[in-house]
């Protein structure tokens, strides 16, 4: 009788492609609920396991997989896919493969997300020789992932840092104001002052979030404070760190000062929030009452009681429920607003009635 040797694995093609395709979708799920105001860390953790699961059947497909992780990209070039392309990439260990998946990313308007998201998944060990390799690339969009990558596991390169922190390319420079924040670099405060005479905003920006990091906050009140009352997209960033380099009687007389416009104002209701004072929120309820500060009061009162996410009555996607003023303002908006009466009555039951 003939000798039969392995018999060839059987791949079921329309599972490997579900689970890609879920892959993509939870990432991307995982990404837009991180940057919901505040994130909610509860949501976050049950769609890491989800998406655990599906990267476990893609770890056992193995190089099965390439063909539907390519299509989907082919067909969705968006960070969810990018990041299933380069999670299994990095998962192989395939050098043409991440190299591909870093010319997607840098074709993409969001700094590579969904690459990002994927170093920041595998475990420092499994992307140190890339890391180590990109980190000192001539291309600064390579240089820009490895320091991002740095960040995402909170990785010292060391004595590299000090040039990152002065790199001609305001992308990279910027991640690395980042990292030399979050790492405490303390050797470091001098260039990440200097930074300030940059002309980007985001270099500032980051160079200011990471002088309070360092302690040297009162050197960057000014800027920060001009980047927050300019609402645009960094406000929320600017915020915080004006909110954590105190003092905190300086950080509330200026966020009154932000009270006398309606432009201004969400930001003021919004960093309340971030002072961790609990003993706001009669104050909040009131402005849980005014249509151009009710989203902002609705995250402040998140931040300061987390617990309260699990009570889904206080809240409403509906602004017509709080009245015409509401609708009329926010229209066909899809906003989440607290009701201020059952908020109320929720902490009245806690056993602490707020004081108008």
């Amino acid at each position: 009788m003939k000798a039969q040797g392995p018999r060839p694995a059987r791949i079921a093609a329309e599972v490997i492609r579900q689970h890609a395709e879920l892959v993509a979708f939870l990432w991307a799920q995982r990404d837009s609920w991180s940057a919901e105001d505040p994130p909610d860390a509860r949501v976050i953790a049950g769609i890491d396991q989800r998406l655990e699961i599906n990267l476990d059947a893609l770890r056992i497909a193995a190089a099965s997989a390439w063909p539907f992780l390519i299509a989907q990209h082919e067909d969705f070039p968006d960070k969810g896919e990018l990041f299933a392309f380069a999670w299994m990439a990095l998962e192989l260990a395939d050098g043409e493969k991440v190299a591909q998946a870093a010319e997607f990313g840098r074709l993409t308007s969001d700094d590579a997300k969904g690459l990002v998201g994927a170093l920041a998944w595998h475990k420092p060990a499994v992307i140190g020789p890339i890391v180590r390799k990109w980190i000192g690339e001539p291309d600064a969009f390579l240089r820009f992932l490895a320091v991002s990558a740095c960040a995402e596991h909170t990785v010292d390169p060391g004595a590299t840092l000090a040039r990152l922190v002065k790199d001609h390319d305001p992308r990279v420079r910027t991640a690395a104001l980042r990292l030399a924040g979050q790492l405490r670099r303390f050797d470091l405060v001098r260039d990440v002052h200097d930074a300030f005479d940059h002309e980007d905003e985001r270099v500032r920006l980051w160079a200011g979030w990471a002088l309070v990091e360092l302690g040297s906050g009162d050197l960057t009140r000014q800027e920060l404070r001009k980047i927050a009352a300019a609402a645009g997209p960094d406000a929320m960033i600017a915020l915080r760190a004006l909110a954590k380099a105190g003092p905190d009687k300086d950080v509330r007389a200026w966020m009154g000062g932000l009270m006398k416009t309606q432009q201004t104002a969400p930001l003021a209701v919004r960093g309340i929030g971030m002072l961790g004072d609990r003993s706001v929120l009669a104050w909040l309820i009131e402005r849980m009452r005014e249509p151009y500060v009710a989203v902002a009061a609705c995250a402040a009162f998140l931040e300061l009681f987390p617990e309260a996410r699990l009570e889904t009555k206080l809240f409403t996607v509906g602004p017509e429920e709080l009245g015409p003023a509401f609708a009329q303002h926010f229209e066909n908006d899809v906003v989440k607003l607290a009701l201020p009466d059952r908020v109320q009555a929720w902490w009245s039951e806690k056993g602490t009635v707020p004081q108008r």
